[in-house]
Order: C-alpha cells, then sequence, then structure tokens
C-alpha cells in the first residue's frame, strides 16, 4: 500500500512538471522550462493610451524578463515587449490605441528556451478630451468664387450648392443632389440635377449630372395640356428651369428622384399667368454611377381651381391662376409604408399627393385635365397655407421628415436674398393639419468678426442611420462681401439638428464639423457667449451680443441678465433664463484658425435663440 502511495505521488510530481512545462509550445519555446516559473499577469489602471501590468517570473539561468502584447492572441517576444529587471515585475504599456483589446502575456528566457505565461486579454478605454487636441478643422474657403468655374469643379466641395437633396445609400456614401444654379451658371450645358457625394459631410466629391438631357416627355406633355386648354402648341422655347430634386431611398436597390423642369412663358401672351411646371421621376439602383438614373416620366403638373381663366396678369401674385405650384418635391415614406410627395410654393401653399409604391407615381394614373373643382383630389390636398385667401404666400420649399411621433414640415420663407429663414410646424398625420408657432429654425445672423450669413433655407433634412439627425441647405453672403453675392455665391451648408423634451427640433448655429462628442461639463460653459436672438426680422441680419454665465448660476451679462442658468450633463441641456437649450461641440468657423467651440440653439413659443461660446 505504501509503494503505491510512493507511486501516485511520483506520478503527481511528474505530471505537475509537464504542466510548467506547456507554456513553451510556441515556435519560440522548447524544453526545459521547468525550471522556470511565470505568474500569470494582472493588468491594472488601464486608460485610452497606457495600462499597468504586474507579473513575477522567477528560475535559474534568465537572461531576460518581461511582458510582451499585441491585438493578436498569444504575443511572443517578437511583438511589442516591455523588459523588467526583477522577478517581481510592474511595468506599463504605452503608446497604446484607444478602444483596442490587446493579448498580453508574461515571459522568462533563459539562454535555452523561452517560457509564457497564459494570455490576458484587455481593452483600452475610449479617448477622451485627446480627441479634441487631435481634431482638425475643415480647410476649405467659404468664399469658394476663386475656383467656381466647370474646370476647377474637382475643388468645388460644398460650392455652388442651391436647394440641396441629401440621402443617405447602403454603400455608405451621402449623396446631395441640386437645382441647376451656381455662381456665373458653370454647369450650364453640362446636364442637369448635379450630384456629389461624402463620407463624412465635410468633403464632397462632385461627381456629375444625372441628366444628360430634357427628357422629351415634357414638350409632349406640355403640348398635350394645351390642346386641352384649346390652346395651340408652346412657343416658349425650351430655356426650362430645372429646380429642386428630391432624392429618397426607396428599398435595398432602388433610388427615386422627384425633380421639377418649369417651362418659360405665360400660358398666352401678355395678360396671362406663367406658364406650368412639371415634376418628373427618375429611379437607379446605384446612386454611385450618376449616368445609371433612368427617367420615368411624368408625374404632376399645376393645378388650377379657376378652370380656364388663366388671364390673370403674371405680377398679379395674389390672385394667380394656379392653386398648387408644381415645384418642389418631397417624398415621404411613412412607417405604415404609404408614399407620399408634398409639393408646391408661394400659390396657396402646399399640397400632398398619395403615390403607388410601386410606379412612383399618383395614385390616380392617369390623372385628370389638372383644372376644375372634381379633379382638384386627384391633385392632391392642401396641407399648409401661409395666409389663407392670398396666394402671395412667400413660402416654399416643403421638406417633410418623420421623427417619434410627429411629421414635420420645414418651409423656405421669404425672398431667398438676404431675407430666407426656415420654419417649422408638425402633424400627427401626413396629410395634415399642420400646426405650431411656425418656429424659426435659420434666420440670417453674424456673429462677431465675421460678415455672417443670409439666404440659409431650402434645406433637406436627413438621418444618418445612427438616430443623428441633419440639416443641409444653402447659405449666401450679405451684400457686404462686395458683387452680386446674395443670389450668385451659394455655398452648402450642413448643419446638426438636435431635438428639445418638446420634440420640436432645433438647428445648430454653426456648420457640421464632426468635432468629437466628448462630454460637456458645467464648469466649461462658465464664461462669455455669443448671444443671437432669432426674433423674425425680415431682411435683416440678427447681430450677436455678449452674455455672461457666471460659476453660481447666475446670468450676470447680456440679455437675460438677472436670469439663472443650470446644466443637465445627461441630456446635454442648458436651461438658462428659464428657456431650454441645446448645447453641442461644433467648429468655430468664424475664428482664425479655425477652432472646436461650443454652441446652443433653443426655442421659446415663436423665438428662436442661437449661442456660442467665445
Amino acid at each position: 500500500m505504501k509503494n503505491f502511495y510512493k507511486l501516485l505521488c511520483l506520478l503527481a510530481v511528474v505530471t505537475f512538471s509537464v504542466a510548467c512545462s506547456s507554456g513553451s509550445g510556441d515556435d519560440n519555446g522548447g524544453g526545459g522550462g521547468a525550471e522556470l516559473s511565470v505568474s500569470t499577469p494582472v493588468v491594472s489602471s488601464v486608460t485610452d493610451n497606457s495600462a499597468v501590468v504586474t507579473a513575477t517570473a522567477t528560475g535559474s539561468g534568465i537572461t531576460s524578463r518581461g511582458v510582451c502584447y499585441s491585438t493578436n492572441a498569444n504575443p511572443t517576444i517578437n511583438d511589442t515587449k516591455v523588459t523588467g529587471t526583477s522577478a517581481k515585475m510592474t511595468l506599463t504599456l504605452a503608446s497604446l490605441q484607444a478602444s483596442t483589446t490587446y493579448h498580453v502575456r508574461a515571459y522568462a528566457q533563459t539562454s535555452a528556451t523561452i517560457q509564457y505565461s497564459d494570455d490576458v486579454t484587455f481593452t483600452t478605454a475610449e479617448k477622451a478630451s485627446s480627441d479634441l487636441d487631435d481634431w482638425k478643422a475643415p480647410t476649405y474657403v467659404d468664399d469658394y468664387r476663386s475656383i467656381s468655374t466647370w474646370d476647377k469643379r474637382g475643388q468645388w466641395n460644398l460650392g455652388n450648392v442651391h436647394d440641396p437633396s441629401v440621402m443617405k445609400a447602403d454603400d455608405g456614401y451621402y449623396y446631395m443632389y441640386c437645382t441647376d444654379a451656381g455662381y456665373g451658371d458653370p454647369q450650364a450645358g453640362h446636364g442637369h440635377f448635379h450630384c456629389r457625394r461624402s463620407t463624412d459631410l465635410i468633403n464632397w466629391e462632385y461627381l456629375g449630372a444625372t441628366m444628360p438631357n430634357t427628357p422629351s416627355w415634357v414638350q409632349t406633355k406640355l403640348n398635350e395640356i394645351r390642346a386641352e386648354m384649346g390652346l395651340g402648341a408652346s412657343t416658349a422655347g425650351t430655356n426650362y428651369g430645372y429646380w429642386a430634386p428630391c432624392v429618397r431611398k426607396v428599398k435595398t436597390g432602388l433610388y427615386r428622384m422627384y425633380y421639377c423642369i418649369v417651362v418659360p412663358g405665360t400660358i398666352d401672351g401678355d395678360g396671362t399667368w406663367s406658364e406650368r411646371a412639371f415634376i418628373g421621376l427618375m429611379e437607379t439602383s446605384n446612386p454611385g454611377d450618376v449616368n445609371s438614373w433612368k427617367d420615368k416620366g411624368f408625374v404632376i403638373t399645376n393645378y388650377s381651381d379657376k378652370e380656364l381663366n388663366y388671364r390673370v396678369p403674371a405680377t398679379d401674385w395674389a390672385n394667380c391662376y394656379f392653386k398648387y405650384n408644381a415645384i418642389d418635391p418631397s417624398f415621404v415614406i411613412t412607417p405604415e409604408g404609404e408614399h407620399w410627395l408634398i409639393y408646391g410654393s408661394w400659390h396657396s401653399g402646399f399640397a400632398a399627393v398619395k403615390l403607388n409604391p410601386e410606379t412612383g407615381k399618383t395614385v390616380v394614373d392617369p390623372l385628370p385635365n389638372p383644372w376644375g373643382a372634381a379633379n382638384e383630389s386627384a391633385y392632391g390636398k392642401q396641407i399648409w397655407t401661409r395666409r389663407a385667401g392670398d396666394r402671395w404666400q412667400a413660402s416654399e420649399a416643403p421638406e417633410v421628415i418623420y421623427h417619434d411621433g410627429y411629421y414635420y414640415l420645414f418651409m423656405a420663407y421669404d425672398a431667398l436674398d438676404v431675407p430666407y429663414n426656415t420654419r417649422v410646424v408638425r402633424s400627427k398625420t401626413i396629410d395634415g393639419t399642420y400646426t405650431g408657432d411656425e418656429a424659426i429654425m435659420t434666420h440670417p445672423y453674424k456673429f462677431s468678426g465675421d460678415q455672417g450669413w443670409v439666404g440659409i433655407s431650402h434645406c433637406a433634412v436627413f438621418e444618418d442611420g445612427q438616430g443623428n439627425w441633419f440639416y443641409a441647405s444653402q447659405q449666401r453672403f450679405p451684400t457686404t462681401a462686395g458683387g452680386n453675392v446674395p443670389n450668385a455665391v451659394m455655398l452648402g451648408g450642413v448643419r446638426s439638428i438636435q431635438w428639445l423634451s418638446t420634440g420640436w427640433p432645433v438647428v445648430m448655429p454653426e456648420r457640421y464639423a464632426a468635432v468629437p462628442k466628448v462630454a460637456i461639463t458645467a464648469e466649461e460653459l462658465v464664461g462669455t457667449w455669443e448671444h443671437i436672438d432669432l426674433g423674425y426680422d425680415y431682411g435683416k441680419m440678427k447681430t450677436s451680443s455678449t452674455m455672461t454665465f457666471a460659476a453660481d448660476g447666475m446670468i450676470t451679462d447680456g440679455a437675460w441678465k438677472g436670469g439663472k442658468w443650470s446644466f443637465d450633463a445627461s441630456k446635454n441641456t442648458l436651461t438658462a433664463n428659464g428657456v431650454e437649450l441645446k448645447v453641442q461641440r461644433e467648429c468655430d468657423w468664424e475664428a482664425s484658425p479655425r477652432k472646436h467651440t461650443i454652441v446652443y440653439a433653443g426655442i421659446n413659443g415663436d423665438k428662436s435663440y442661437w449661442g456660442k461660446k467665445k
């Protein structure tokens, strides 16, 4: 029995020796590892770029000891290593990448062999404030006039952008499509509805025109309608306007563009109303190929509630012939899968018409003649009017999106040069009624030290698939920039949208520049701000004034002096003088050089506010 017990003990020793040698089964390992003992490392004090590793390595004949690490499993001394000088080692791994999983093993080496410990993993933290140090501000110039010509289109970026429509495609790119317009009309003769794309919403690659030539159906349809009106063929020529496309992803492999073609001239000479416009449809399965768009023809045209009484002078806007103007489409797919087209401009407001999801055309197809009370429903339902009974609307460019139970209708108000501004209303249903205080989303404005911006409207509103919303529009220099710039220099501007606790959106004042979303603290809000009251003032720029937030929660200077402020970091919400304001890190485009800063935007009834930390 005693001999049997001795045999068991001997077997246990042999087994333990084999186990101790098992860690050396790498290419660099070998026999003899039983004389070495290497503990499993313990990792602590992990940051975004470093970690501390403790381990022990003992045995006879050790020539080198330490830890080795890699992003691959079972690292060896051929990977990155840190050596120790004693059996008990506390070693720091430096220059690590943030948010990265590393493998680490301790080792001991003799002239004959290497012994490794078990593999241990750890993950570095996300980068914090150093992200802001690494961020680089965009460098493209706002005044693009020197590169506005056709031969320099590869440098345009967001130059020559007018009435943009933006959508994100399956290939990961954001695609932007525009009205045919630019400084000096460089696109003339080079097709229509030009496209550019971006992966970051900052740097945009110009791709080219999606429509090489005017589709033949336009002239044919125009003359068909004229014949029904008792008129001869149009003599207006083909100097058409190509305006305001709207592009959406319908489903994987199918994208639709609703576009506007406006016919010049009047219906029948002097004393008659302007000729009609058309909305057409194109489709593609690959937006990255501008030559892949296929025209699908006529969708809708202007509707009149005045029968054939078109003898209205073209200057009599308040009494114009058409009720619905067939421009500025916004294509919406509801959560229930219904397809709708919202369209209209100036003439009595906006209409909503239901579409056939399979064809992209109106449910009533073909449409009846575009006049008469009996035919109106086929052309849609009025969902918004700025002035009931007055067709001098000064509102256009409806853009409808769905968010959290509401349909939001963004629209452009007033003349499209200096006064242009953006409003929003909302509805529980796609076809209205849309209500609200017509809150101002954008307005001509000027922060100190800069010429400011006017004409900020006719927007696209879109989401990135991660719950982040954006606003894209044209914006223009004020007249102080010299030359005919308010109507000619059209720079695209992309801004972030945030949502208040009331559900209403706010557009952040500074353009989006991918500033890292490092957490904002209350301490950072203390100090001097530039504050802008965006209260409506036709044709005037709203300029900034200083406001000071003190560390004790009081507002000690500025328009809200005597008020209090507080900050909810969990919601990025600043409450100042009773107004809810969303805060966000953005680029200070007015600074030289450009830098990151903090901005705010908020609404209180029909008043809106912007701010920027100085």
